[in-house]
């Protein structure tokens, strides 16, 4: 049962100061100590008749009977309440179909040495308590009263919020009232030795029970994978913009992939939302963004995952009937702009967007978050504009918009960086929106309709920056009925818990919403205009003839695969394998079940083997005399032959039985050969004949030829079978045969006597029994798997090896062959060199370690494969990676392996080189190697420099002279080949260039790619920005905050940007006394903050989201 935290503290306190303290706030209620194994009622003569009055305070539209309503009050009248001893329970009021009553009990404390115990009276609200159930949960507030009985005295009140579950099913106060004070007649809440209790329940719908979204709502949620509830929220935001779902349902997806097809997934899950009475999985959609089950236990940001699906729809949509959708829908434009104060000049550029994001923080609502955003800012004195030739001038800087979308998109900026605890937070500031709005004021100029909006939708989201729970509350038509989605669960809900209760910031009395962290994150406003056609209806008749028939098909063959998996208990499948498959099977036994089987059967266990016959009959044609079913049974060698059954004895035997309970049961179907001139098969004498099966090997070929089965008598000589294996390979009569029996894998016995009958020569002898037989030739069986026995020897050390590109991350499956583990170095590089088309000679091979490449296998003619790969089990799969050379391997041993990066003239592509120059390489030829590896720009200089960099700041351009063995190349130093520019490739007297790194608050926080920049004595340091800000391609907004400054060895000194600021040359030459080993120049440092994405403990949250297919 659950209590309130009691207080702690040694003084002795009144019994009203313990009625204060009670009173806490009920969320810190917690679990009792004590165990309560009886919920009984109390005795006959203390309980009467209990009154139940049941009050739905707040219109539900009609969608909701009495038991699924989402809030009542009801009363519970206990007689003889001075006499109360145990827990009674009052008759059940059912609130979103879920059983809530009221238990009461007297209570008493434990003694403690500054107080004597006390009595209380216990009242608390249990919901679903007799469910057996351990998956339900049902988030629920009440107000638990006990009603004054005297005229003039108020009721005595207490609130509790609680998740309900199975575990903790009731809720509320052990100590709700002094017991002494509820049997005081002047308090006025006993009379007649009676008290009447009441509670009110406002309880959301219930997770983990019956409960029917369609019947309450006519609207069906979306099942949750694992972490995808900001995906479902989203998903239901898009469907009921029905516009977008009658656009999605045109896409023309006929010939699209079933699995790798986005549209046509998005159109199967707007279909079943439409039409299903059930909640609506979304693994199939996922799947065709190419996501793995991973990517669904990994927390994402709605408003990255809205971004990303509308630009693939808006590519999808391209070329079809519904091209431009996605923009008119979404798209709206807004300008930016710089209006000088005192000379006519303005620049301005139009930009379009497709969402707005809205800043909280210190913002009391929606309007003053749109005043802020267009707001303009004033750009004076030393942050004058400038104007060209106009000069510098006082201008104002802003934006505004031009046009706004029918779908309005409004993403509240609740998750923001934090610079002093280096990371995101999370924002729940009280932040009020309203269900009408009117953006006329914040337009360039009015529009052809009036730009006033009705909110649609309220995505919510609770929790912190490191995860939570997305749900979302939509008004479908635009009238004002709202429901709430969370994930499977739909329910109906006032306007007050979609709009006022997701404010944030303090509790709203009487809410849902007791979580400080739950608050609005998104919000959808339709325009007024445009309200009818973005909300119009979609019918069947709307949906594609080809897409409903698609659709429904699968619907069916879903169905029908549930139906087999809920029956799956009461059947068995029967494999047969027929001669088919041991045709062209070159490996032991008489076929690879990897291959498959040529029928599968599915039967109940509970039918006799005869009608196991009968269905064979009607399904391959043949009469039950023309044909013989075989089991296939394991052998304690771990082969697996037919063996024969008692045919006649087991006609009335179930099959699971006959089967011995195997599940899948494979078996050897022999058929009545069509040639055999026999109407059926001959009759099979278990006592006197054993069924044998014959393999021929040709040595020529190195193939096995399948030469089929044959009864033999067992006291017969193994000679007498010569000529019908001669017929079958096609040998002249009288070829010398040399007759192999095939016992096991690594055991391959030669046959000899054959003139002896066969149970002597046979080890063994038994049903299923493999005779292997290769024409008798000396001289071929000499050569290299010139018998039956070295074919299976090769066979049995044969593995499978993968081979991936070890430059390719992306060549994740790479190919397979199988080879010999004998095999040596160069005989696997000349398979492989084959395969890929590469001279075998200039391949190098690396081991497999994880899932990446790892150490480098080094040459030797002797290595084997098997010494190559990890181990060498039989037909399991094994991985090397394979690197191109530009040099034979040979001469490897002459060369050194030099890491270093390449980054192109944009500082934006980065990509490591691994190059082999000769081990007394310079530099300059260690250039001309790397030259063979990259493109160099068109309009470029086509020189190479090397450059050393220490921490993310240039250390020193390496002189082309200098031997790679010079270089010390030991982390954190490493080494970058770049294109020198051509403005790079003469340096004045009066110009330098001076090394330029990004840093973040401090020095030693370093991070992205330095650079160098050449610059001239005495240039203003504006000019020097601007060159700078094109350089790395920032915008003019976020350059504003980057901060800049000198820093020699371990000092720093900022540079405050004046009109007569200019960079001296000096300052970034080396100290005269510094060591000539050290080299530690000077850099022009840029402080801003770093917007790398950082790998924490919290890095599976933050992956980014991206739809492949």
């Amino acid at each position: 049962m659950a209590t309130v935290q009691e207080p702690q503290g040694g003084a002795i306190r009144t019994e009203m100061q313990d009625q204060e303290m009670e009173s806490l706030d009920p969320r810190e209620a917690d679990r009792m100590e004590e165990s309560r194994d009886e919920r009984d009622s109390i005795q006959e003569e203390m309980i009467t008749d209990s009154q139940i009055r049941d009050d739905t305070s707040k219109d539900d539209s009609g969608l909701e009977d009495d038991d699924s309503r989402p809030e009542a009050t009801f009363r519970y009248e206990v007689p003889h309440i001075s006499k109360l001893k145990e827990t009674v329970l009052s008759p059940p009021c059912y609130i979103r179909n879920l059983p809530w009553k009221i238990m009461v009990m007297p209570r008493n404390t434990s003694p403690q040495q500054d107080r004597a115990p006390q009595k209380f009276l216990g009242f608390f609200l249990q919901c679903n308590g007799e469910s057996e159930s351990s998956s339900w949960s049902c988030n629920a507030v009440a107000d638990l009263r006990l009603l004054s009985q005297k005229e003039g005295v108020e009721d005595f009140s207490r609130k509790i919020q609680h998740l309900f579950f199975s575990k903790e099913n009731d809720w509320g106060f052990s100590h709700f009232m002094n017991w002494n004070e509820v049997l005081d007649p002047e308090r006025g809440y006993c009379k007649d030795d009676t008290i009447t209790l009441e509670v009110h329940v406002n309880a959301e719908a219930p997770h983990g029970v019956s409960w029917d979204s369609k019947k309450h709502t006519g609207f069906v949620g979306l099942k949750n994978q694992g972490a995808t509830c900001y995906m479902n929220s989203l998903l239901q935001t898009l469907f009921f913009t029905n516009q977008l779902r009658k656009a999605v349902y045109k896409m023309p997806t006929e010939s699209d992939d079933t699995q790798r097809s986005v549209a046509l997934a998005l159109q199967r899950v707007f279909y079943e939302l439409q039409f299903s009475d059930r909640p609506v999985g979304t693994k199939k959609l996922t799947k065709s963004f190419g996501w793995e089950t991973l990517d669904s236990f990994m927390q994402h940001d709605v408003q990255e995952f809205l971004r990303v699906l509308l630009d693939k729809l808006e590519s999808k949509m391209k070329g079809t009937c519904v091209e431009g959708t996605v923009p008119r829908l979404f798209a709206g434009k807004m300008v930016s702009f710089i209006k000088c104060k005192h000379v006519d000049y303005t620049s301005s550029r139009a930009e379009t967007f497709y969402d707005i994001q809205l800043s909280v923080k210190g913002k009391r609502n929606i309007l003053e978050s749109f005043k802020d955003y267009v707001a303009t800012e004033t750009l004076d004195g030393d942050n004058k504009y400038d104007a060209g030739e106009h000069g510098h001038q006082e201008a104002e800087k802003g934006v505004i918009f031009a046009s706004f979308p029918p779908v309005l998109h409004l993403h509240l900026m609740r998750f923001q960086y934090d610079p002093v605890t280096d990371c995101s937070i999370k924002f729940n500031d009280r932040f009020e929106f309203y269900d009408k709005l009117d953006l006329n004021p914040y337009l360039q100029a009015p529009e052809s309709s009036p730009a006033t909006y009705t909110l649609h939708a309220v995505l919510v989201h609770s929790g912190d920056n490191h995860g939570g729970h997305y749900v979302v509350f939509i008004n479908p038509k635009g009238d004002g009925r709202w429901c709430k989605f969370d994930d499977d669960v739909v329910s109906r809900c006032t306007k007050q818990e979609a709009i006022d209760y997701n404010f944030g910031g303090a509790d709203e009395e009487g809410s849902l919403n007791i979580k400080q962290c739950t608050n609005a994150y998104m919000l959808v406003y339709i325009r007024d205009s445009t309200l009818r056609s973005v909300l119009q209806d979609t019918t069947e008749r709307d949906i594609p003839r080809e897409l409903v028939a698609r659709l429904s098909e699968e619907r069916r063959l879903e169905a029908l695969k549930r139906k087999e998996r809920n029956e799956a208990h009461l059947f068995m499948t029967v494999q047969l394998v027929t001669e088919d498959n041991f045709q062209g099977h070159q490996g032991f036994d008489l076929y690879d079940p990897e291959q498959g089987v040529s029928i599968n059967l599915r039967i109940r266990k509970l039918a006799t083997y005869q009608e196991l016959t009968e269905l064979i009959a009607s399904t391959t044609r043949y009469n039950v005399d023309q044909f013989r079913i075989w089991p296939m049974a394991g052998r304690t060698n771990n082969t697996m032959r037919p063996k024969a059954l008692d045919w006649e004895a087991d006609l009335g035997k179930s099959v699971t039985d006959v089967a011995d309970n195997c599940n899948p049961w494979t078996c050897f179907l022999e058929l009545l050969p069509p040639d055999s001139g026999l109407s059926a098969l001959p009759p099979f004498q278990q006592d006197r004949m054993v069924l044998l099966f014959f393999k021929y090997y040709d040595p020529t070929t190195r193939q096995i030829h399948y030469a089929g089965h044959h009864y033999a008598l067992i006291k017969r000589p193994l000679a007498d079978l010569v000529p019908i294996l001669l017929q079958r390979a096609g040998l002249p009569p009288h070829t010398q045969l040399e007759l192999y029996e095939e016992v096991k894998p690594g055991m391959i016995d030669t046959i000899e006597h054959i003139d002896k009958p066969l149970e002597t020569i046979l080890e063994e002898l038994m049903d299923g029994d493999i005779i292997c037989y290769q024409k008798y030739d000396p001289e071929v069986m000499g050569s290299q798997l010139g018998t039956v026995k070295k074919y299976f020897y090769d066979l049995l050390h044969r593995i499978e090896v993968t081979f991936c590109d070890k430059t390719n991350p992306l060549d994740v499956t790479g190919f397979t062959l199988s080879m010999s583990e004998d095999l040596g170095y160069d005989q696997v590089a000349r398979l492989v060199g084959d395969r890929i088309g590469y001279p075998p000679n200039m391949l190098q091979f690396f081991k497999s370690q994880g899932e990446g490449p790892g150490p480098s296998i080094r040459y030797h003619w002797e290595t084997s494969l098997k010494e190559m790969v990890t181990s060498a089990k039989v037909k399991q799969p094994k991985k090397l990676f394979y690197l191109r050379l530009t040099m034979p391997i040979t001469e490897l041993e002459s060369k050194r392996q030099f890491k270093c990066t390449w980054v192109d003239s944009r500082l934006k592509d980065e990509k490591e080189l691994t190059l082999y120059p000769a081990k007394t390489a310079t530099v300059a030829e260690l250039l001309e190697e790397a030259r063979k590896h990259m493109t160099l720009s068109e309009n470029g200089s086509g020189k190479l420099r090397l450059l050393e960099i220490v921490s993310y700041k240039i250390q020193s351009i390496v002189y082309e002279e200098i031997r790679l063995d010079m270089l010390n190349t030991s982390p954190p130093r490493w080494f970058r080949v770049e294109e020198i520019p051509k403005d790079e490739l003469e340096i004045g007297d009066d110009e330098l260039l001076i090394p330029v790194a990004h840093f973040s608050k401090e020095i030693y926080s370093g991070f992205g790619i330095p650079f160098l920049l050449k610059v001239r004595e005495g240039e203003p340091f504006s000019q020097v920005k601007e060159r700078i800000q094109k350089r790395l391609e920032v915008p003019d907004k976020e350059f504003e905050k980057y901060k800049f400054a000198v820093v020699v060895m371990t000092r720093i000194r900022n540079l405050t940007e004046t009109p007569e600021l200019t960079l001296n040359l000096e300052d970034f030459k080396p100290p005269l006394n510094q060591q000539p080993l050290v080299q530690m120049r000077p850099w022009l440092g840029i402080d801003h903050v770093n917007k790398a994405p950082k790998r924490t403990r919290y890095s599976y949250y933050e992956k980014a989201i991206k739809i492949y297919n």
